[in-house]
């Protein structure tokens, strides 16, 4: 068939219900310019989000789970994307250890570099020796991730210390000092995106 302009109003399936497959495998579906896409592609189908307002500690040099900073969100389409933003506080006392912080779907290390030798993949490595105990940062991350799949699936963040050393997450320091500590929320939240 020559190549052509269709033009029409409306296009459903025969049964009025079901699937229209735009396109062929290998092939990419573009909107002209100025167009923008109505209620489909590109619309937030579902917000999830969980704030943690209490502190978190772990001495452990292996990777642990943020207590309550997790989020859990079942995609209703294997082609939609998920948004995950996430913010939290953190500190460690003084030393020679310093924290590491990645984000998982499920079991899978994702927003992460790629792997080169013995390096840990993860968002975050605060790098700092012999910190002070008032030390602390914020860690702010976004990613667009491409579950594909319908099954719930969990959204999480983990940490753990280099060695030595205790990491604090939702403190910017040892929360046992309260004259140089201080406490904030820590958030993770994800949206659905129609694809």
């Amino acid at each position: 068939m020559a190549d052509g302009t269709l033009k029409v109003g409306t296009i459903t399936t025969s049964s009025g219900s079901g699937t229209i497959t735009l396109g062929q495998s290998g092939e990419t579906v573009a909107l002209g310019s100025g167009v923008t896409s109505g209620s489909g592609m590109g619309k937030v189908l579902q917000v999830v989000s969980t704030t943690k307002t209490d502190t978190f500690t772990t001495t452990s040099t292996s990777f642990t789970d943020v207590t309550d900073l997790s989020v859990s969100i079942t995609p209703s389409s294997v082609s939609n994307k998920i948004f995950i933003t996430t913010s939290f506080q953190f500190g460690t006392n003084s030393g020679s250890g310093y924290p590491q912080f990645r984000m998982l779907r499920d079991s899978t290390v994702i927003n992460a570099g790629a792997s080169a030798g013995s390096r840990s993949l993860g968002i975050l490595s605060m790098n700092i020796y012999n910190a002070d105990t008032a030390s602390g940062l914020l860690c702010a991350s976004s990613f667009l991730d491409s579950p594909a799949t319908t099954s719930a699936t969990t959204y999480k963040i983990q940490t753990r210390q280099s060695g030595g050393n205790t990491t604090y997450v939702g403190t910017n320091s040892n929360d046992a000092d309260a004259s140089n500590s201080l406490r904030s929320a820590s958030t993770i939240t994800v949206m659905e995106i129609a694809g």
